[in-house]
């Protein structure tokens, strides 16, 4: 899915910042994403196969709205292979990262980016078979305004589909260091109430009332355990070097110490060489129609 401010596959086709970055820990997103899309690709994959149903044909003309650095983008092209593209987003340096992965990958002549800040304005495509907007909207200002516009940029019985994070994925156990992700999360979701209070809530009425008939509404609840994928210690370290990042000036100096001794060690607390994690993740999808 697109791809996360603070997360997973965050859209950032919005314009607005997510707090003070902190050294080396700025430079942790892109990776972040790439990591979320490796190990959380199965839910994604579904939410494809059921558009791919629901399209009673190919789509010609796609949009992905708030790529990120392309992994929506990269596995639509993947699945509609006769597809053209337009990947938008915010940030140059992602559409960059996308333009270098779709060359690897051999799309790139299908794939059109565009830079745009969804507040400023539409970014002027239309005629879409498909929009798709992973963890995007919830970033922008008046989420009302920007769906008027992607329905009136979508062709007639052409889709909308529209995932978010419903919780930010989750690690460790339990009583690790005292609770210290439970004070994680707790943190970020008091500053998101406040910097993105479109974050988690339920997109359904918001859609239909911008004239979309909602097709399908899915929750997907993603708990692996052991045996967990390879990159999920990598994934489990990104996320929560993001957090520390985010959160720098509102964590004590007893949760930055544990924060050190998990993610910045190689001693055998680190996440890299721990046994007992696992990766706890939600996710809601809408799938629409405009009539």
């Amino acid at each position: 899915m697109g791809e996360h401010g603070h997360g997973h596959e965050h859209g950032h086709g919005h314009g607005h910042g997510h707090g003070h970055e902190h050294g080396h820990d700025a430079d942790a997103l892109p990776e972040l994403l790439d990591l979320d899309a490796e190990v959380l690709h199965a839910y994604r994959e579904a939410l494809i196969d059921q558009i791919y149903e629901l399209a009673g044909g190919a789509p010609r003309r796609i949009l992905d709205l708030g790529c990120g650095n392309g992994t929506g983008t990269l596995a639509l092209a993947g699945r509609f292979t006769e597809a053209e593209l337009i990947a938008v987003d915010v940030s140059p340096d992602m559409l960059h990262r996308l333009r270098d992965k779709a060359t690897k990958a051999g799309v790139a002549d299908r794939i059109r980016t565009v830079q745009a800040d969804l507040d400023e304005g539409w970014p002027g495509v239309d005629g879409l078979d498909l929009v798709w907007a992973s963890a995007s909207l919830h970033h922008v200002a008046d989420p009302d305004r920007v769906l008027a516009a992607v329905f009136d940029s979508i062709r007639p019985g052409g889709l909308l589909a529209v995932a978010e994070m419903a919780s930010f994925p989750r690690f460790l156990p339990d009583g690790l260091g005292g609770g210290v992700e439970a004070r994680l999360h707790a943190a970020l979701d008091a500053r998101h109430a406040v910097e993105m209070p479109h974050r988690g809530e339920d997109w359904g009425p918001r859609l239909s009332n911008a004239g979309f008939a909602v097709e399908a509404a899915r929750h997907f609840r993603i708990d692996l355990t052991d045996p967990l994928p390879a990159a999920a210690g990598r994934y489990a370290q990104a996320t929560l070097v993001r957090m520390r990042s985010v959160l720098h000036d509102e964590i004590g100096a007893g949760d930055h110490a544990i924060l050190h001794t998990l993610l910045d060690g190689d001693g055998p607390e680190s996440l890299l060489r721990r046994d007992d994690l696992a990766v706890h993740a939600e996710r809601s999808a809408w799938l629409c129609r405009r009539p």
